[in-house]
This record gives structure tokens, sequence and C-alpha cells, in this order.
């Protein structure tokens, strides 16, 4: 073990309440509160209809939901689940429930109800808040549960919401809320340390694994946000992206760092976001491709309305040619980020060149299509031979596994010591990604490992087939996996979604690759129809190689 010498800098200098304590997002909203009292922080809905709360009134309901906790015997160390939208309740959630010192676990609303069960019980959920329109699901995971410990379920009903479900819970959010104090004494963490919420993770296979977050790495990556988008003060930012997703990459504590607006959005259509964009100001807004793709493939008359100067920023698969140039038209400015919820959302960004801009669509887009460079406060982002540790050369051909290290990297999975161990296996986060690293830094994702195709002893990406048919104009979502085949071992499968009206063979998509690919990477088999996607936007690639395969 390293030892080190004390130096003249380390005698009599403590830590002391004067000079440190622990980072939390927490801090941002009494920030935002003392500074920005008055100012909007959550608008829920558009006309006289909206429900409104500027940023003292958001703390005093934060305060209040923590002190009722509080007074229940939630504390540190407990966890409060929340199955909810996109909702103001959600927006307080995310302060409300760490300042009882819990944990917030955000669950996902599209998921099946023995999923859900499994969460709840796996995370030992002390509180589950619930809005009405999941009540049928959650009763159903609640009647499947295993743990015979008692759970507070509580009714979350949003005014503006009209469709069916009963309630579930034993009492109202709002009554709840009335239990808490508005001035309660809320606690700062013991340490940055300490956890703030759980995230689980997909799980195509298995039970999914719980993603531990502390409030260092959350507080921290909110800052990024900021850094990477140079998102100014008081920005009017539109929940188009799940906040049950890697917490909204962290966006609930990024705003009120900005002491910005939370346009809240319970369900995710063209219509309904450029509406809320032109009544509100939008300015920033992030989502996966199919959020994108909603946009440049609305009605004309619809994308005429679309005020100028919005942000975008996207995730979950590399932006193609034809949707850069789509936004472009819309005069929307798109930002391409990588990340995993292991890593808090977003971690790394495809930092734009000014000289990019000279350059011409098809090379544009090119440049836009990679994963980039390390967030400006994560320690390491590399592409690293998982066998040697070493970085690959940066040739942009040599591939490898990307690696993180740093403060925005989860405490590891709850309750699985083996696959938090496996993970940060020397040192470094391993992402299962493969990737190459060009000359100029610049990270590139070339498949997932279990993504690769291997036809007649070639490794094939299924990524640059994708970006091959999404060049199409025809083509509204790609994936390509593989086909076992008797000869070659395995063959791409293309499972093509086209966009509305669209009249194409499956002879015209292979002619289209043959145009663009060596001959072993084009798909032999060409499958038309809607692509699977999970609620966050990421095409279901577990589900298509079942297809392919019951179809050899």
């Amino acid at each position: 073990m390293e030892t080190f010498m004390t130096s003249i800098y380390d005698q009599d200098l403590r830590q002391t309440p004067a000079n440190f304590a622990p980072l939390t997002p927490l801090l941002y909203l009494e920030r935002a509160a003392e500074v920005y009292p008055g100012r909007t922080a959550v608008v829920h809905g558009g006309g006289d209809a909206a429900v409104r709360h500027t940023w003292a009134e958001l703390y005093r309901r934060c305060r209040r939901l923590a002190g009722a906790l509080a007074a229940r015997g939630i504390g540190r160390g407990d966890t409060v689940a929340v199955m909810l939208p996109n909702v103001p309740a959600m927006v307080e959630a995310h302060f409300g429930i760490p300042m009882s010192g819990a944990v917030l676990n955000t669950l996902n609303t599209r998921l099946d109800p023995a999923t859900i069960a499994f969460m709840l019980d796996h995370g030992e959920a002390r509180v589950l808040l619930v809005d009405r329109e999941f009540s049928r699901v959650v009763s159903q995971a609640l009647a499947q549960r295993t743990r015979t410990e008692p759970l507070l379920v509580v009714d979350v009903d949003d005014p503006l919401y009209d469709g069916p479900g009963e309630a579930v819970g034993s009492m109202d959010y709002e009554a709840l809320l009335a239990e808490g104090d508005p001035d309660f004494a809320w606690r700062m963490p013991d340490s940055e340390w300490d956890a703030i919420a759980l995230n689980y993770t997909s799980g195509t296979t298995g039970n999914p694994k719980g993603v531990v977050y502390h409030h260092r790495g959350a507080a921290i990556n909110a800052v990024s946000n900021i850094l990477e988008w140079d998102m100014p003060k008081h920005s009017v930012y539109l929940w188009t992206l799940p906040m049950f997703h890697c917490n909204g990459w962290c966006f609930p504590w990024t705003l009120a760092a900005r002491a910005g607006v939370n346009v809240c959005l319970r369900r995710v259509d063209a219509a309904a976001m450029i509406a809320l964009m032109r009544e509100h100001g939008v300015t920033h807004y992030c989502g996966a491709p199919i959020v994108q793709s909603m946009l440049v493939n609305a009605p004309q008359a619809l994308r005429d309305t679309i005020p100028p100067g919005i942000r975008a920023m996207v995730a979950g698969a590399a932006p193609p040619a034809s949707m850069i140039e789509g936004m472009e038209a819309l005069g929307i400015d798109l930002t391409h980020v990588y990340g995993l919820t292991e890593v808090y959302g977003p971690a790394t960004v495809c930092a734009k060149d000014d000289a990019w801009n000279e350059l011409d669509i098809g090379r544009r887009a090119e440049l836009n299509a990679r994963q980039g460079v390390r967030y400006h406060l994560q320690k390491a982002a590399a592409v690293l031979d998982p066998q040697t540790m070493q970085p690959v050369p940066a040739d942009g051909r040599t591939m490898g596994e990307i690696m993180f290290q740093g403060n925005i990297c989860m405490k590891g999975y709850l309750k699985n010591p083996q696959a938090t161990e496996a993970a940060f296996a020397g040192g470094w986060f391993h992402s299962g990604d493969l990737a190459v690293m060009y000359p100029d830094g610049y990270i590139k994702i070339k498949d997932r490992s279990k993504d690769i195709i291997i036809s007649g002893g070639e490794n094939i990406s299924s990524i640059e087939v994708e970006d091959v048919l999404y060049r199409h104009p025809a083509v509204l979502a790609a994936a390509v996996v593989a086909r076992p085949d008797e000869r070659w071992g395995e063959t791409p499968c293309a499972f093509v979604e086209l966009k509305p009206d669209a009249q194409i063979t499956a002879e015209d998509i292979i002619a289209h690759c043959k145009a663009h690919l060596a001959g072993y990477k084009v798909p032999r088999h060409i499958v038309f129809g809607e692509v699977p996607k999970t609620s966050t936007g990421k095409i279901q690639k577990f589900e298509l190689r079942q297809r392919a395969a019951q179809s050899a």
C-alpha cells in the first residue's frame, strides 16, 4: 500500500463544517428558491388549466413531502418508489424524497406487474407513489410481492388526467403533503457517497439489476449537463424524456441549478410537443431518436409552427444523416450524447467543432454520429482492450470496449456484489459497448458485444448496416440482428419500419445496401413492420433476435 509523508499542508488544516460540505443536488433547489422565489419552476398543461408552481412553492412542497415521510419513520437508507409519468409530483419526488434521507426509486411505467413486484421487493420499498393511470398494473404487482413488510401506497391524482384508473392507495398525495411542514428542516446527506437514487436496468434477460446513484454523482452530472449544452439561466425544458429513465438524465437537478422551467408532459406526441414549445417558450428538450423522428416526420403544417432556436439532445442510437438534416430544416440544434444507466445517463458528448459547419451533410452526419468525448466532470472515458486493459490505437479501426472512470459512475449494483465487481474490474466501469477511438480522441461505437454478427468468420457491425438503412428516404426505423444460417453461421437480418405511405420492396432495400456495403454485410432477410421499442425509445434487439432465430 502506498504511504504518504505528512507535509506542511496537512498540519492543522482539517475538514470542518466551515470549509467542507457534501456535494448534493438538493442545494440547487434551496438556492433557486432563495434567489428566484417568484420565477416559474414547474408548469403542467396549457392555457388556464395549467398547473404552475414557483421555485418558492416547489421548495415548500418538497419540504412538506420530506417532513411527511420523516414523520412516518422514513429516513436514511429507506427506499421510496414512484410509478409516475412526467408530472409535477415526479419533479417533487426528486427532491422531497432524498431531503428526508431516503432513496428515490423511479419505476418504469411500461413494465409488467411481475417486474414491478420484483423491484419493489428487491429495493425493499417502504412507500410507493402511484399515478391513477397505472393503478391496474400496480394492483397486480402488489398481489405478486413476496415481502411481508408493510408498504404505504399513496395515490397521485393528476388533475389533467381524464383516463381510466382507480385509486389503489390508502391515502392521497396531497393529504400526505398536508402532514408535512413547509419549513421542515430537511437533512443534508451524511456523506456525498450516500445513495440518492435507485434505477433498475432494462433487464432483457433475467432479473434487472438495481443501479445505485450517490449524491456526488447526481450533483456533478447535473452540472455537466449545463456545461455540455452551455445551458443559460432560466432555460425552459420540455419533459419529453421520461423522468424514470436515469432520473431524466439528471435534468430535474440540472433545472434547479439553472432555476429553469420544468414543462411537464404526460405523453409524447408531435402535436402536444409543438403546442407546449410555442406556449411556454421551450428552449431545450431531450429524447431518443424516435422522439426526434416524431418532429421530423410530423405533417408539414405542424412542422411550420415549431419556434426557432430550440436545442435538442439525442441518445440511444447515433443520429443518421436524414435525422440531422431534418432537424436542421426544423431549426433545431441537435447534440448527440452517449451513456448508460450506470453512468447517470449521458457521460460522453459529441462536442461539435465549428469547422464541421463547412462540411456537407453526409460528412457532418458521420462526425456527429460518434459518441464523442467525456463529459466535463467525468474523469475518463476510454476505449480499452478488455484483456490487457490498455488503450487501443487511436486509428478509427481497432475495436475495444468503452470504459469509464470517475465521479459519474454508480456506487454499484444493489445486493449484487459479483456483478458490481465484474463491472468495475481493473478500476474501470465496463460498458459492454464495443468501439473505436479516432485520432482526434472521439469515440465511436461499433456495436454491443452481443450484437456483433459473425458471418463466415467475418465480424459485421449491426450499427454500420443500420446506418446505411437509415440513409434510405423511406426508412423510419431499422434494426439489424444475427439470423442463424447453416452455411455462414450467422447472416444479417434487417427489421425495417417504413415511413407512412412509403412504397418499397425488400429487393429495393437490399439494392440500397449493396450500393454502400461490402457484399457479406448486406442483409439476406428483410422484415417489414413496426420495430419494437422500450418505453425510452430504444429498439428491443433481444426480441428481434428471438424472431430472427425462430424464422431461420
